[in-house]
């Protein structure tokens, strides 16, 4: 079943490290990345753009509106994620503990939907 493990974290929490524990994040994130690799269980993975590039696009009454940045205001923001194919969600549960993003963020754990028609 496929799961998406969706990573939140502070963005400007990078810029506050120093030179050397962001060696020691990147080597983290590598090591996990290797791990799922190895195991199998990795369909896809990547960082995303600062949310200063995003725009939010919403439909009303027919027309487009555009919004510069993200749709919400938060404390952590959504950086970037992994896909992962596991047979249940304690798998997957066990995966998102093991992930560096937990430890400085959250990483919040979802089904795809063809994983939750499935169990259902």
């Amino acid at each position: 079943m496929e799961y998406l493990l969706i990573l939140y974290a502070e963005e400007g929490g990078w810029m506050n490290m120093t030179k050397e524990q962001q060696q020691q994040g990147m080597a983290a994130y590598m090591a996990y990345t290797e791990a799922l690799q190895k195991a199998g269980v990795l369909r896809g993975s990547n960082r995303l753009a600062p949310v200063a590039t995003a725009t939010t696009v919403r439909v009303t009454n027919g027309k487009s509106q555009l919004l510069n940045g993200p749709y919400s205001e938060t404390k952590e923001q959504l950086g970037g994620y992994y896909l992962i194919d596991v047979p249940d969600l304690d798998a997957a549960l066990a995966w998102a503990a093991r992930c560096p993003g937990a430890g400085h963020g959250i990483v919040e754990v979802r089904p795809t939907w063809a994983a939750a028609a499935a169990k259902a």
